[in-house]
């Protein structure tokens, strides 16, 4: 009966082989064998979980994946230096041995973010959604003969409607300016006709005629004001075209433009005055005269906020609002200077002259790269954010690729528009370039122009009201001051070591020691508890004492010495009587 009631022992299941398991492998050992190598397991993970987090992460990790093969390419993907190169500084900071321990570290730290930080900008640059492209002509052809229809009808509805054209010939010629997200444009003619319109909607937000000649017209740091240079004075208008201000200081402005980051509006007037004018607390900054004439030509540096001047005697002039003499005065054209532009790097400047030539310079060196000569000279410059260069000659626009690397002969692409061109600016991040001429407006299709991935916490032409209110606040919170505009901004994050090698020295005449001395004193261990923490604190504290009352010993001994000198070298008076009082 008992042996009835027993269960049978079933005979043990052979193991099924996997694929990656090799066929040499034998079956599965028997639990008993295999319960030291589980308790093996079972140790090795609770020391484990009593490491730290650092000894985790130094911990090589097993490279084996699930299927039991291992990984060929361990560890992260190597980044390629040229990505690494568009996210990395130009310089890194440096110590030498004259700063302390406690210092070095930090910045060592500090670089070390920033190098993780540029690895990480670099690895993300894959995930950017859109890439840009520029036009490619077939066999035999050149880009500069294909049309605007024919560009229009290639691309999609949406891109083919931003070519289109506004026939305005009753107050022209027009001077335009895009907004700081590409979504608005400006329109001035020169007759006192001003539009605020959004280009992409073709939707009109305002109108009007200030009955008055207008020179030039900037928006200002959002699309709800902007400021309109007409004949006697600067005006600033709202989006609904409201007056605000009329700011009489500034008369007779002739060109403007603003610094997004200082929220600076400059102007440079008929008079030779170049202003600046705080839009913040609407207040004149600095009214420098530069004396040379009328002011006709202007642009700045995207990359220092340096304002660039051309003047009739073919010089051009860099200025800073913190300076009164110009930064740089460079000899560009044996005629008057007609436009300028710089680059979105800040290293290249375009500038063309009655001489009829267009030169290309290298800011960094202040030298001309190369020079072409063109038919009718180019009245109107503008870069692209991806280099493009857009040269107004005539009634024609002739748009040149790759100007930095050697002169330009053909065209990239070309426009003709009915009448003298007299306003040209790429639409940010937009393959569009804005003409304005005597007949009206004209929007020009330029593949591969603009910058294909934006910042939408810097510009985000996406924003609704409330992104934009945000904005605001964050970038008046962050405003540069004027007296930090350079021609080298990186140098404002540098140490200045030469004053603080003279603060150092005159520290040291003034308390007689020097108090960041390495040579510390290190106090000899001692038994029966007197190397306690407090004790040494205090054997430390008494020879410390002892030095600095040896130094100051030392320091009135030699003004002693000093003021006996000084006496002894008097001449020594003879033996006064009260009768020599009376003597002349």
């Amino acid at each position: 009966m008992i042996t009835s009631s027993m269960a049978t022992s079933k005979p043990q299941k052979k193991k099924m082989k996997r694929y990656y398991e090799e066929k040499d492998n034998t079956n599965e050992p028997e639990p008993s064998k295999a319960a030291p190598e589980n308790d093996k397991i079972l140790e090795d993970n609770l020391e484990n979980r009593n490491e730290t987090n650092s000894n985790r992460i130094e911990k090589p990790r097993n490279n084996k994946q699930i299927s039991g093969a291992t990984d060929p390419f361990p560890g992260s993907a190597p980044i390629h230096k040229k990505q690494l190169s568009k996210y990395d500084r130009p310089r890194k900071t440096t110590l030498d041995k004259t700063y302390m321990y406690r210092a070095k570290q930090q910045f060592k730290a500090h670089e070390e973010k920033v190098q993780l930080a540029v690895g990480l900008s670099a690895r993300h640059d894959v995930l950017l959604p859109e890439e840009e492209g520029y036009l490619e002509a077939d066999e035999g052809q050149d880009t500069c003969t294909i049309s605007q229809e024919d560009i229009a009808e290639a691309v999609d509805i949406t891109s083919g409607s931003k070519h289109f054209k506004l026939v305005l010939n009753q107050f022209g010629p027009y001077r335009i300016n895009y907004s700081g997200n590409g979504r608005k444009l400006l329109l001035a003619g020169h007759r006192g006709h001003v539009a605020a319109i959004d280009w992409q909607s073709k939707n009109l937000n305002s109108e009007m005629n200030v009955m008055e000649t207008i020179n030039d017209v900037r928006w200002l740091h959002t699309h709800n004001m902007y400021a309109v240079a007409q004949l006697r004075w600067l005006h600033i208008y709202d989006s609904t075209g409201m007056e605000l201000h009329c700011i009489k200081k500034f008369n007779d402005v002739l060109r403007m433009e603003f610094l997004r980051y200082h929220f600076l509006l400059a102007t440079s007037s008929a008079t030779g005055f170049l202003q600046y004018l705080d839009v913040s607390i609407g207040k004149e900054i600095v009214a420098t005269n530069v004396k040379s004439g009328r002011l006709g030509v202007m642009c700045q540096n995207p990359y220092n906020a340096v304002i660039h001047l051309g003047h009739s005697n073919g010089t051009v002039t860099l200025w800073s609002p913190s300076m009164k003499e110009p930064l740089v005065k460079m000899l560009c054209h044996h005629g008057a200077v007609r436009s300028l532009s710089v680059d979105k790097t800040g290293m290249y400047m375009a500038s063309s002259g009655l001489d009829r030539k267009l030169k290309i310079f290298d800011i960094r060196t202040f030298r001309p790269l190369h020079a072409s000569v063109l038919p009718l000279g180019a009245g109107a410059l503008c870069h692209s954010q991806k280099g493009l260069l857009a040269a107004g000659t005539g009634n024609i626009v002739q748009v040149y690729k790759d100007t930095h690397l050697g002169p330009p002969q053909v065209p990239y692409l070309c426009l003709s528009v009915k009448g003298p061109i007299h306003g040209l600016q790429f639409c940010p991040f937009e393959d569009v370039l804005g003409i304005g001429h005597g007949g009206g407006f004209t929007s020009m299709i330029v593949p591969g122009a603009g910058e294909a991935n934006f910042d939408a916490l810097e510009c985000n032409p996406y924003e609704n009201k409330k992104q934009q209110r945000e904005w605001e606040v964050k970038a008046l919170l962050e405003k540069i001051p004027p007296e930090l505009i350079t021609l080298d901004p990186t140098q404002l994050g540098e140490v200045d070591a030469a004053t603080m090698e003279e603060k150092h020295k005159e520290q040291v005449e003034r308390l007689g020691f020097d108090p960041h001395e390495k040579t510390r004193f290190v106090p000899r261990r001692k038994l029966k508890g007197k190397s306690s923490s407090t004790n040494l604190l205090k054997r430390k504290k008494k020879v410390a004492h002892e030095r600095q009352r040896e130094q100051i010993k030392m320091s009135l001994e030699d003004q002693k010495a000093n003021e006996h000198n000084i006496n002894d070298s008097k001449a020594p008076q003879s033996h006064r009587t009260t009768l020599d009082r009376f003597k002349k």
